[in-house]
């Protein structure tokens, strides 16, 4: 059986930098790190290569700059087996469409998957609409919010999938791709042979060319959505301070402050 999992480098800190004139974010010189959500994916496919044995081969798939690759590295040495980073100055500055669009060609071109995960979201873009994207453009079924694997053979996968008020039951044939949330186990801390494999691994970088794909359909020009305006909010306080000390002269102007505001 062979797996994908689609991960993404996303900034480790909260001083993000954007550029107000494309829209999108400032990457380079910033700490980055893998996804947090997408170890759950990533422990998952290794969970199920460790149940069904050595038939299992693992494969981690990121887009981005050159520095993704220190993401993918750390994605094998929790135990996958290889990795590609998609990386050309064409891909930059796509949506969620157009990462979608590049990644379900790359999938196609690296091998054929029976089973692709994804984290339910990425920290820095908070949309979670890659990895169904990536499934109706491969068109293979997709399952979202997957909080348990209970059984799979190999022509199908039977999961459980957080629903509100409960968890609802799913088996879908393969291939397929499931959405995971972080209720679905807890990921290992690397060992040092997970770390020695990841050091010795090499990571193949595909450009546009190599995987195929429309230059009119990747990166920033082929992105149906768009950052039209940006800005940073102000904090602003236009308050009040009542130095009465006796209760009913400040809660007289507590109303009086309210009533001019249209609050009450």
């Amino acid at each position: 059986m062979r797996i994908a999992v689609l991960i993404k480098q996303v900034p480790a800190t909260d001083k993000v930098k954007m550029d107000e004139k494309t829209g999108t974010m400032i990457r380079s010189e910033m700490e980055s790190e893998l996804n947090p959500l997408d170890m759950y994916a990533v422990e998952e496919a290794v969970r199920i290569k460790e149940r069904l044995g050595k038939k299992v081969y693992i494969t981690v798939i990121s887009m981005g700059p050159s520095q993704a690759v220190e993401a993918i590295k750390d994605a094998i040495s929790m135990g996958c087996d290889d990795g590609y980073l998609l990386s050309d100055r064409q891909f930059a500055g796509a949506d969620t469409f157009a990462t979608a669009y590049t990644l379900s060609a790359a999938i196609r071109k690296i091998r054929r998957f029976e089973l692709v995960f994804t984290g339910e979201r990425a920290t820095d873009g908070e949309t979670g609409q890659v990895g169904p994207s990536v499934a109706a453009q491969l068109d293979i079924p997709v399952v979202t919010y997957v909080s348990c694997v209970e059984k799979i053979t190999d022509d199908t996968i039977r999961v459980q999938r957080l629903i509100e008020g409960g968890h609802e039951t799913i088996e879908v044939s393969l291939p397929a791709l499931l959405s995971v949330v972080k209720e679905i186990n807890e990921p290992r801390i690397p060992n040092l042979a997970g770390k020695m494999k990841a050091k010795s691994t090499t990571v193949l970088t595909l450009t546009a060319d190599q995987i195929g794909v429309s230059l009119d359909k990747t990166g920033l020009s082929g992105s149906p959505t768009r950052v039209v305006k940006m800005f940073y909010p102000k904090l602003s306080r236009d308050g009040r301070i009542v130095k009465a000390r006796d209760v009913d002269t400040v809660v007289d102007e507590l109303i009086e402050f309210m009533r001019k505001r249209k609050l009450i």
